[in-house]
Formats: C-alpha cells, structure tokens, sequence
C-alpha cells in the first residue's frame, strides 16, 4: 500500500505534468492530464516493481509463467489506484485541482489484446497471483491493433482497425536489451561432433522479439509483477536498402512487412493458406521469444540448467501456446546440451495445460507441410515426440489401430496440438466440473485412462477488485458497512451478507443500487445508441462473444415470440422488459454476424412499434469490450447464460454478473451448475435439456428440428418470419439462420430448448414482481460469490498445479 497524502499527490502530479507537456497543468488538454497522472501512477510502482524483480532473483521461489494468446487487460489506471490504496486520495487532489478522475479513467484506450473469457481470465489470473504474492508473470503478443473494434452500420457488424496504441500507453516498459531472435524457415543441418548429433539452423528468416513490460499491481501488498508483450520487429530495424537502390521496391519492403504483420492483430483470418501460417508464425513467436528469455535470465542469475523444473513452471493457457513444448526441448537439448531424455523430464514436469473447449473447431491443428517448411527443427523434435508415444501406445493397445491413430499427435495429414499438449505436460485441467468430465469420459477419453493422474479440474474464477469493487462502489460500500473489509482479502466471507437479507432496508438499499446503475446505463445507451430505455423496466442482458452454441438466437426467437403476443394484445400484463445484446462476431463467421443482423432488425421492428408501448426495447451495444462490461454488468437484472449444455467450458461472465446482484437464467452448463449448487435451486431459473440428453442426441441421433418446429405453432410462426420479409425486405437475408435451425437439423437445439426457455421467462416475470424476494435473491447471489473469486482458483492452480510448497507458505 503506497503512504502518500493528497497534498504530496497534488504536488507530484503537477510536476509530472509539467515535465511531460513543458507547460502548466491549466493549460493542458483532457488526454495530456490522463497521460500525465498514468505515468506518476507507473512512477509510484516501479519502485515496488523493481523490489519484487530483486526478491524473486535473490529468493528460490518458483516462477510461474502464464504463456496465453490473449489477455484482455482493459483500462488500467483504476486498477492500479485501487490497488496501490490510493484512489480516494487521487480523487481527492484532482477534485482540489478542477478535474474529474472518472473523465481521465475514461480517456484510457481499452488494452483489448483479446477476443472474449479467455483474454479475460489471463488477465484476472495476473491480478491475482499479484495479490496472493506468487512470483507469477504473463507472456504474449503486443498486438498493433488487438482484435477490431466493432461498429454496428445499417444494423450490421463492421470491422475496423483497434488503434490502442495511437497515443501514449503510459503503462509499458520497452526493454530492448531483454529482446530476443526467433528464426523461421531455412534447413536444418545434423553433424555428428564428439560422437553427438547436433543440429544448426542455417539459411533461416531472423525476427527480432522486443518486449514491452506492463507492471502487474498487487493488492495493497507492495507486489508488481510483469506482463510482457512481444513485438516483431526486423532484425536490421529497416528494409534492404541494396534491393531498394538497385530498383526492386517490392522485395525492399516486403521482410519488413513480413515481420512486422505477425504482432499486427489478434486472431488474423484463417480460413486461406496465407492466415493459417501467419498465426502459426505468431504462436511460435511468442513461445520462443518468452522461453529464451526465461531460460537466459534463469541461466544469468546462476540457475542449474538440470534443476529447472524445481524452479520454473510453464502453464500455456489452451492450445495456442502448445509450441512452447517442442521449443523448451530444442533450447535444452540444442543450446543447453542436454540428451533427449533429460531433456523430456524437465520439459514434461515444467509444462501444464489448460483445456477451454470441447468444440472440434477449436482443437487446433496444423497441416505437415506447412509446419515443416516454417519451423524445420521443431517440426522433427514433434515427429521424435511422436514416435515415441506412437510406440507406447503400440505395446500398450496392440492392434487397436483406431485408437491409436486418433491418440497420435501427427495424422491425417495434420499435427494436433491438444493431443501434444496432453502427452508433453504433467498436468491437464478443464475450468468448470462438467467440462472436466467431459474431457475425461468423453472428448479426451482416451488420454484419461491412458493417463488419469494427469487430469484435474480448476472452476475458473474472476478477480473481485475490478469486478466489484472497482465497477460497483456503491455495493461495496454497502457490503463494507454491513460486513466489514474482510471479503475483500478473503471473498468467501461474501457468505456474511445472507444473514443481513432478512432486513428490509437492506433490501431496499440493494434495490437502490440496481437502480442507480440502471440509470447510467440508460444514460450510456441514450448516448452512444440514442435509444431510450427504462431504467424500471428488467434489464434482460445476454452480453458475450457472438457464436452459435451460445444461442443469442434463442434469445431473439423469445423477443420474437413476446413481440407477437404483444401485438395480438398490447394491453399483455407483463413486466416491460429492456433485451440488451453486446458482443462480436468472428470477422469470418458468417453465421455468427447474420446473428447481430437479426437482432438488429428486431431492435429496429420492436423500438419503433408503438402498439407495443415500450414494454420491451431492444438494445444492440457497440465495440464490446472490458470498459464496456463495467458498465452493464452492476446493471443487470437478468444475466443470460443459455448456452447448448456441454458446450461452454465455464463461462466467466455468468460470475461476474452474479457477483454484482444479478439473478441467472441458465442452461446446467459449465459454471452454471457450480452456481445453482452455491446458490440453490430457488435463487437462479434454470430450463433445457441436461448434459445427458444433449450428449445422447449426439451419440445417438433422433433428434429431428423439423418435427419440434411442426409440433409448435409458435415456432411455425417464428421461423417463418424468419424468411418471410417481416424482418427484412430481401427475404434471404435470414435463411442462413434458418437452414441452420432447420435443414441442418439444429446443431444446438435452440428449437428443442424453446418452450422450456419461455417458460423458464414467464417464471422470471412473476419473481420479479416480488420485488421483496427478488432482491433477497439478488442478495444471495452476492453472498455466495466469493467461491467463484480468481484467488481460489489460483490457490488451487498454485497447490495443485504449479506444485511449490513457497507459493503455499506465501498464499
């Protein structure tokens, strides 16, 4: 916790802002002022960051190293000041100096270097291996410009570049003495020296890693550790000015572009030759860039290269990371010297893997030729790894070809990332209960009975300093009254406030809170959509990546559905209700970005029927993003959670929103099941099909969508609307939506899942009208949300995973 007064903080920050603008502080712009205090606030870190860095060198802690594709970090200046200890003090001396800090929070460009809950929990895991004292650090790509920033044009999704970093990132450190040589393509030549065989990579594309260090603030304990971010850079800094002389322009530039377009976005598309080996490129990037330095800076500091696995752990958040284990092998056999066998050890027990998904597309996999001809030298120790586990299995499973050549890393013309992913760590862990069983008796079956220790489950989590006390003061603040401080070192006795549910004025305080932050979000979406919504009315939210097994188009067939009943009878007796969308679709996904289409044309139908009289609006927000989130998530009413059951891993938003005093309509899918079982049975409204029924559907057939929609007037109706021209004039424009509910047999039951969801809606309605028990309800998911805070998850991943008896003592 940093000790300084507001008179000191006055007195720094006027200073800071002078040296920077080289005028006084009245006469600067809004963003010199945010600029200025971003960087007093780094001021005030570094010291506390540089400490740490000297206790983790001098100490035999282990380090971890959280190695993901993605951390959707957001604005970091409120993070940092709530962390430091300092935000009232800092709000204080501004307000002295006629400026609002909320203002300047709000001029932070978003660091959005990620697409949805994966980004989103690597960078809650930060926050809090920070605050539990865990020497642990992140690894990825400091993307140009991130994933896009999303604009909804004539009701449709466009796609434009997220320049995050057209001004001054206050945050990050560029350290060009710790950068880092990452080589593709060339050949590889063996020669046998000493009775060794050794291997050199000659005739190879040489790109510079240069990173960038973003402190990550511990909670009011004097611990920064480190993001770094990788940059691609050319090793020469420019083109080549021989070709430029002699006339050739285009081959001048053209290694220059190369390099650099592999940090220049998130996710580039993928779905021609060019996209996949581009983010092959930028997955080896990364994990060869973080590997070498870690290596270099274990080596430097006097680390035994035999004794690595004691002191460093390497966890690779999903498949994208998955090179990092063929690159660990090349470093320690062909730089350190170290026979195959050694070299596996330390790898296998340095190496865990977090599975997030069990959907087919997203098991990645790359064709042989292309990773041979990229990465010549990992590509033969993959084939070494290969055959090796080839073998084992052939003694083991004698003569089940079929299992064995679904259990191989390389075939059918592809090298399979989660099945190296699984053979090469020593741990394996899914992020929801359910999801882990799933991988274990079904998806990765194989894998378990072949390896059942190396299976766990770690339920994800969320860091309650930005999701709660950093986005709902005011529920804080009620919380801190009623319960004192203690939750907020140790969430779980969140579980206090229940016994303070039987007070009515408590309740009605609860009910306060909603409303103001109902209000702000009215006044967000009048702003940013010029719609206008009642503060009063459910704020009904379903705000997450836009995808086909998350089923906002459920959610549009209810809207649909409810908008017909409303026009048969607009004097219907129902609580008005406000549907607020948010999220983006993959720029390829055409499915998915007919889904923002669709709800866009019912927001444009039901907002401007007057029959209906504003009993229900719809809202389709722009640009969803960390920032964003903060904003709706304290004023929802309603969270949305209705994904295919068995197809999300966990979900995190289900927890943030519940966190926050949102009552949860759900599928028993991922952390929804965990949550009912916190909760009880009559504080969330659950409906659809269960993991039994979906997965015997899908083993066993008999399902046919045909036969649901015949059997139901309403969604004869409904879909028929869909392709009728009472949504849009070019009748084609939703029979995308509709074969895939239809002719292609309904791929997530949405049709099946239907009346139950409507029923389930009608249940919602008449709780909240019960406006007494209905904040009760609201109370007790507040109170039994501490479980689901990312400190637990990361004492169990600590304890269970990373396996150090220091980070034990320091938890």
């Amino acid at each position: 916790m940093l000790d300084i007064n507001k008179d000191e903080l006055k007195k720094d920050y006027e200073k800071k802002f002078l040296e920077l603008n080289g005028k006084e502080l009245r006469d600067g712009a809004d963003l010199q002022k945010y600029e200025a205090l971003g960087m007093l606030v780094r001021d005030y870190v570094i010291r506390a960051w540089i400490n740490t860095n000297k206790k983790y060198k001098n100490s035999s802690e282990k380090q971890v190293y959280y190695f993901s594709m993605e951390f959707l970090l957001g604005r970091l200046l409120g993070d940092a000041l709530l962390n430091l200890g300092i935000r009232e003090t800092c709000k204080e001396a501004l307000d002295e100096l006629g400026i609002d800090l909320y203002k300047l929070e709000n001029l932070e460009q978003d660091q959005g270097l990620g697409n949805g809950g994966l980004g989103r929990l690597a960078a809650c895991f930060l926050d809090s291996m920070a605050s539990l004292n865990i020497p642990g650090h992140g690894c990825g790509i400091r993307y140009k410009y991130g994933f896009f920033e999303q604009k909804i044009i004539d009701g449709k999704q466009v796609e434009v570049s997220d320049n995050w970093l057209r001004e001054r990132n206050v945050w990050e450190m560029k350290k060009a003495d710790k950068s880092e040589i990452v080589k593709f393509g060339g050949e590889i030549k063996t020669e046998t020296i000493n009775g060794k065989l050794m291997f050199t990579h000659v005739n190879y594309e040489p790109v510079l890693a240069l990173p960038y260090d973003t402190p990550v603030v511990g909670y009011k304990n004097e611990v920064v550790n480190t993001l770094r971010l990788w940059s691609a850079e050319p090793v020469c800094n420019e083109f080549d000015f021989s070709s430029f002389n002699r006339g050739d322009f285009l081959k001048a530039i053209e290694y220059k572009n190369s390099v650099e377009s592999i940090s220049l976005v998130l996710y580039p598309e993928d779905s021609f030759y060019e996209g996949k080996k581009l983010r092959l490129k930028q997955e080896y990037f990364f994990v060869s860039a973080g590997l070498q330095s870690i290596v270099r800076d274990y080596k430097k500091h006097g680390g035994n290269i035999l004794e690595l696995e004691e002191k460093i752990a390497i966890h690779i958040n999903d498949t994208h990371p998955t090179l990092a284990i063929p690159e660990l092998m090349r470093i320690l056999m062909d730089d350190e010297r170290l026979d195959w066998e050694t070299a596996w050890r330390l790898t296998e027990n340095i190496v865990s893997y977090t599975n997030h998904t069990i959907l087919a597309e997203a098991l990645e996999k790359w064709p042989v030729e292309m990773f041979k001809k990229l990465l010549p030298r990992i590509y033969m120790i993959v084939e070494e790894i290969n055959e090796r586990f080839c073998k084992e299995l052939w003694n083991k499973y004698i003569g089940q070809w079929d299992k064995i050549s679904r259990m191989s890393i390389i075939g059918d013309g592809y090298i399979r990332m989660a099945n190296l992913a699984i053979v090469a760590s020593h741990s394996v862990n899914g992020v929801a209960k359910l999801h882990t069983e799933i991988l274990k008796k079904k998806e990765m079956a194989d894998f378990y009975y072949l390896y059942p220790k190396k299976f766990n489950n770690k339920t994800n989590g969320i860091t309650h300093r930005r999701w709660l006390l950093k986005c709902n003061p005011e529920l804080t603040n009620l919380l801190t009254e009623t319960i004192g401080e203690s939750f907020i070192k140790h969430p779980t006795d969140l579980e206090n406030f229940e016994k303070y549910l039987d007070d009515t004025n408590i309740r009605e305080k609860l009910a306060q809170i909603k409303l103001n932050n109902k209000n702000k979000l009215a006044t967000e979406i009048y702003n940013t959509k010029g719609i206008i919504v009642d503060p009063n009315s459910i704020f009904d939210v379903q705000v997450k990546r836009i995808h086909a097994y998350k089923r906002q188009t459920l959610n549009c067939l209810r809207i649909m559905e409810l908008y017909n009943r409303l026009i048969e009878n607009p004097n219907l007796d129902i609580v008005p209700r406000t549907f607020i969308f948010a999220g983006k679709a993959a720029p390829g996904y055409y499915l998915a970005k007919n889904t923002i289409e669709l709800i866009s044309s019912i927001a444009h139908k039901v907002n401007n029927d007057p029959r209906v009289k504003d009993k229900i609006k719809v809202v389709m927000m722009d640009n969803y993003r960390v920032s964003l989130a903060e904003k709706i998530i304290p004023a929802t009413d309603l969270s949305e959670q209705i994904s295919t059951t068995t197809k999300e891993a966990s979900g995190t938003s289900n927890m943030k929103f519940m966190m926050n005093g949102a009552v949860t309509i759900a599928t028993l899918d991922g952390a929804n099941i965990e949550i009912k079982d916190e909760v009880k049975e009559d504080n969330i409204v659950i409906f659809g099909l269960d993991a039994e029924e979906v997965l015997n559907y899908y083993k066993n057939g008999g399902y046919s969508s045909w036969d649901v929609c015949n059997n139901d007037l309403r969604l004869m109706k409904l879909t028929t609307e869909l392709i009728d021209g009472t949504y849009n004039v070019d009748r084609r424009r939703f029979k995308c939506i509709h074969e895939n509910l239809l002719d292609y047999n309904d791929e997530f039951f949405v049709l099946k899942d239907f009346d139950e969801y409507l029923k389930a809606q009608d249940r919602v309605d008449k709780l909240y009208r019960d406006s007494s028990n209905w904040q009760r309800m609201c109370g007790v998911n507040i109170a039994h949300s501490g479980i689901f805070s990312s400190d637990r998850t990361i004492k169990e991943y600590a304890t269970g995973i990373w396996g150090s008896e220091v980070l034990y003592k320091n938890l």
